[in-house]
């Protein structure tokens, strides 16, 4: 199964996304999320569910259809020896057409690099996936006041490897927000969208900037979710921990 290809059409109609992404012991401890399988998704919205790579094939078994399923990473290159990886090609193989790169767990805990993280990204978009491209700060550059430059050069070390954009959401999570309890406001929120939309307007082309969905991750939950998709900005979400739960289908329906 394809997902459709991530379009935004500002201010004729929005097509948001809700993307959640389950850790490790995750699905176990929560049956597999049973309201997802019933959930009626609004026309305009595109739920993808980032599983473990063992629960791939599972939840693309057991998921609607109309719900995309994504690994939460890739690598660079279609075989070799790199034990514990896993491809593009595996990936699409149990019926999974979307990846997630550049968690920010990706970058500081497993020391992912800029570099890297582009390479992923070509190569996922050569061999034919979506991908949701993740960006963020850390607590200690948003309070030296290098936010921007550190979004900027993530985002360009992606966007140098992108030919086609209609396969890319740009996923902004401020690491000091993720499973904190601790969300950006939605203005800080709108604020680093916005300038990220206007980066890729210079960077790239206007019509880039237009169509490219840009969506938050950082402690999104049903109860500030409306708030946050209320900003002209913000398409939508990655969320963690409350994709677990009933709130999620508040997050879902939050741009409608």
């Amino acid at each position: 199964m394809s997902a459709r290809a991530p379009s935004r059409q500002r201010g004729r109609g929005e097509r948001g996304m809700s993307s959640p992404g389950w850790d490790l012991g995750s699905v176990a401890g929560y049956g597999f999320c049973p309201f997802l399988r019933v959930i009626c998704l609004p026309g305009l919205a595109e739920v993808v569910c980032g599983a473990p790579s063992i629960y791939l094939d599972f939840a693309r078994q057991k998921l609607d259809a109309k719900i995309g399923v994504a690994a939460q990473n890739c690598y660079k290159v279609p075989k070799g020896a790199f034990t514990g990886e896993i491809s593009p090609a595996m990936i699409k193989d149990i019926g999974a057409a979307w990846v997630i790169l550049g968690h920010s767990e990706r970058r500081h805990v497993f020391g992912e690099s800029d570099e890297l993280i582009g390479q992923k990204v070509a190569h996922a978009l050569a061999e034919g996936l979506g991908v949701i491209a993740c960006i963020g700060e850390k607590l200690d550059e948003r309070e030296a006041g290098i936010t921007e430059k550190v979004v900027f050069e993530q985002t360009k070390a992606i966007a140098d490897n992108v030919k086609d954009w209609s396969k890319v959401v740009l996923a902004y999570e401020p690491v000091w927000a993720i499973g904190t309890g601790k969300t950006a406001t939605p203005q800080q929120a709108q604020e680093v969208h916005e300038k990220l939309r206007g980066w890729l307007k210079s960077h790239v082309s206007d019509a880039v900037a237009q169509s490219t969905r840009i969506i938050y991750g950082g402690s999104v939950t049903g109860s500030n979710c409306k708030e946050l998709a209320s900003q002209h900005d913000v398409d939508g979400f990655l969320v963690g921990g409350a994709s677990l739960k009933p709130e999620f289908v508040d997050i879902i329906n939050a741009k409608h």
